[in-house]
């Protein structure tokens, strides 16, 4: 039996997965909420502050060494009010104190260990801190103790109470006001824009392997859907061909050697979260919804690009992944993997990372005729003594993690086979050794529903049903819209919840939850052409417009106002990272509510967003590329195509097909297909009936900001007005 298990705290009531894998320490662990601010004022004690996730490979390891540990529980308690906080829960809280331990030290991660005043104000903080002290980093006992006698010492506790106000207001002034004037007074031009953050990208790319950085590496999919908007300027606008071209090699150099890295799952499918090596070989284990929806989409959208079928092909991998192994079957996306499991049988010994995906090659050997073993190791770079030459941690010795060490036809050549008979064999192993796998104890799942990540995952799906043709996307996606609306969202306010988990929705809504369901619902609507989910992309608009976007800075925050008084104070989104912002979010967002219903509302504040934007990109190019790839759709134009006609019809069908001949660069269809759905759209466009033409019979208008063509009702005539407008 687990020692830990005699221990109980108050986290034993919550939904969250990663409070629960911490409701048997003996650390007395509050949630974060009034009760542990309040008790922490009234006791004059510092709050710490521990924040992690579920599937995180090194809060795993903290929570092994300390927090299980009664001896050191014994001092947190005594010395602190502790809260533990799942950052995917609460972004906007993580956003802040991670920043703060940022600018304290240079760096962080997870675990984040943050030490705060009674009234919130942080400190101290650090990432990991071992059970035994090293060469500079202190062991957590040590850590604790130092703070405890620092708080308790008059002289030096002023000192700190001084340190957190000052600290606190530099964070307030970086979060919620990044725009500053324009450098050296003047504006460069959108184009100039774009074309400077190709080059800043170029100087830092790696030539060798792909990606932006050497080690780790994090695939970073804004930063490639940025690249892929500005090599379609270069391509399709003519518009600085020679910069078009390097972003093209540089987005599909980094989609392929990604795809063909261990950073790629080559037996199941979907991508690990990011590389330890340079060379995209040895991943950190665990899968994200929010990374493989958003690669899915940038292989899609990179298709477009790419005369060679390889993106959808890896997009289908992603999409079948996140269907079979994180879709609930009435729809609903589940969060992660984690990167540890058991390495023998369930519950036996000790987790340990990377055990589920690792293989020696005697294992495969054993699972596969002599000669297709041979050529899934030769394929896939399998040795006997492993594969891993980056191992920090030491623990994959002997072990391999698959990657694509020879193409289709080098391994054909090698075997003296076409390349149709090799393909034959690597599918068919790749089959074998995944149901060999699939008896292995499984990484636990975190079963959690955010909605903001299944609004990215509607999108992938959408675009996977356009690019790829198969229904069980869009079946899929629609399965995951109306479990949002029914389970997530208040019809009679318009408010969504963030979470849901084991039968119950929690959490106000963030500004990414509205706002990347709306991007989602638009995707859907492309795909589907149901007025129902464009209707109600619509309304949360309206609702974010109103609780999340400021008309006066032109900006948006994380969170809505009042949305939690123990919050320092109200952040900003306006930087990419691995996810995107709510600002740039809601930018391309806004730019298609403003092309598909003519608001100007959108349109104006899609502007102000912009305009907002505009000096940051020209100081830090790259800190927002999505916001770039906003300019960019401005620059290109953006299509809508209404279609009047019934769906059966089958010349509305075939305009429609033209209408969607090139998906990925902004062509949006909105379809007029009878009473109900000029019932349902009428209150939101207000000039919905002047696309109804007196015959009734089908008719297409292909629209470029306030302009339309005369209607047509020639699939071929749709094509060459969109030619004109520069889509085809």
């Amino acid at each position: 039996m687990d020692p830990n298990q005699k221990f109980e705290n108050r986290l034993i009531h919550e939904k969250s997965p990663y409070l629960l894998q911490h409701a048997h320490n003996p650390v007395d662990w509050h949630a974060w909420g009034e009760e542990v601010f309040s008790l922490a004022a009234a006791a004059d004690k510092p709050v710490l502050l521990s924040i992690g996730y579920s599937t995180c490979h090194w809060c795993h390891v903290m929570a092994d060494e300390s927090f299980s540990d009664p001896a050191v529980a014994e001092i947190m308690n005594r010395a602190f009010f502790c809260i533990k906080l799942d950052r995917e829960e609460r972004p906007d809280i993580d956003h802040i104190y991670i920043t703060a331990v940022s600018a304290l030290n240079g760096s962080a991660g997870w675990p984040l260990n943050v030490f705060l005043t009674p009234d919130g104000r942080p400190f101290f903080g650090g990432t990991y801190f071992p059970p035994a002290g090293r060469p500079g980093l202190p062991s957590w006992k040590d850590v604790l103790l130092h703070i405890e006698r620092a708080w308790n010492d008059p002289e030096t506790k002023k000192k700190i109470l001084a340190s957190s106000t000052a600290l606190t207001d530099v964070l307030k002034q970086h979060l919620s006001s990044r725009a500053g004037p324009p450098v050296n007074g003047q504006q460069a031009n959108d184009m100039q824009l774009i074309a400077g953050a190709v080059k800043v990208l170029a100087d830092n790319y790696d030539n060798n392997f792909g990606g932006f950085s050497r080690a780790p590496k994090f695939p970073m999919p804004p930063t490639l859907s940025f690249l892929l908007t500005a090599a379609r300027l270069g391509r399709i606008q003519k518009i600085e061909p020679r910069m078009g071209q390097a972003a093209l090699d540089m987005v599909r150099h980094t989609l392929k050697t990604m795809a063909d890295g261990g950073i790629f799952d080559q037996v199941g499918g979907g991508f690990h979260r990011y590389a330890t090596d340079e060379r995209w070989h040895l991943p950190h284990f665990e899968k994200m919804l929010y990374d493989n929806a958003q690669l899915a989409s940038v292989y899609l959208d990179a298709q477009d690009l790419i005369d060679d079928p390889w993106p959808s092909e890896k997009a289908a991998e992603i999409l079948d992944y996140m269907v079979r192994d994180l879709m609930r079957p009435e729809g609903g996306f589940y969060s992660a993997e984690d990167a540890d499991s058991y390495p023998g049988k369930p519950g036996v010994g000790h987790k340990k990372e990377g055990a589920f995906y690792g293989w020696r090659l005697s294992d495969v050997q054993s699972a596969l005729p002599r000669q297709d073993a041979d050529i899934m190791a030769y394929h896939f770079g399998l040795e006997p003594d492993g594969n891993v030459r980056h191992d920090p941690s030491g623990e994959f010795g002997g072990i391999n993690v698959p990657f694509c060490a020879h193409t289709l036809a080098e391994t054909a050549a090698r075997f003296a086979l076409s390349e149709e008979e090799a393909g034959r064999i690597l599918s068919r192993g790749r089959d074998i050794l995944f149901a060999e796998r699939n008896r292995r104890p499984r990484p636990h799942l975190d079963d959690k529903i955010l909605t903001s990540w299944n609004g990215l995952a509607l999108t992938a799906l959408s675009k996977g049903f356009l690019v790829l043709g198969r229904e069980k996307y869009l079946e899929g996606a629609r399965k995951t819209a109306a479990f949002i609306h029914e389970n997530l969202y208040d019809e009679a306010t318009g408010n969504l919840r963030r979470r849901w988990r084991d039968g119950e929705a929690g959490i106000d809504g963030l500004a990414e939850d509205y706002i990347f369901l709306v991007q989602g619902l638009l995707d859907l609507y492309r795909a589907g052409l149901d007025p129902d989910h464009l209707a109600w992309a619509l309304e949360i608009s309206d609702r974010f417009y109103n609780l999340f976007y400021d008309n006066m800075s032109g900006s948006c925050f994380a969170v809505a106002d009042g949305h939690d008084r123990h919050l320092l104070f109200r952040p900003a989104d306006e930087t990419d990272n691995v996810l995107p912002s709510v600002s740039s979010t809601a930018v391309l967002a806004f730019q298609r509510l403003a092309a598909l219903t003519g608001s100007a509302r959108y349109e104006q504040a899609a502007g102000r967003l912009l305009a907002r934007a505009r000096a940051g990109l020209e100081q830090h190019p790259v800190s927002a590329p999505l916001m770039l790839a906003a300019l960019g759709n401005r620059l290109a134009g953006h299509n809508r195509i209404v279609v009047f006609g019934n769906l059966t019809d089958a010349v509305t069908g075939a305009m429609i097909q033209a209408a969607r001949s090139n998906a990925a660069v902004g062509n949006d269809v909105l379809l007029i297909d009878g009473p109900a759905a000029i019932d349902t759209l009428g209150p939101h466009i207000p000039d919905i009936l002047s696309y109804v033409p007196g015959d009734n019979r089908p008719a297409a208008w292909v629209c470029a900001g306030h302009t339309c063509h005369p209607p047509v009702s020639d699939p071929d005539k749709v094509r060459r007005l969109l030619s004109v407008n520069g889509k085809d």
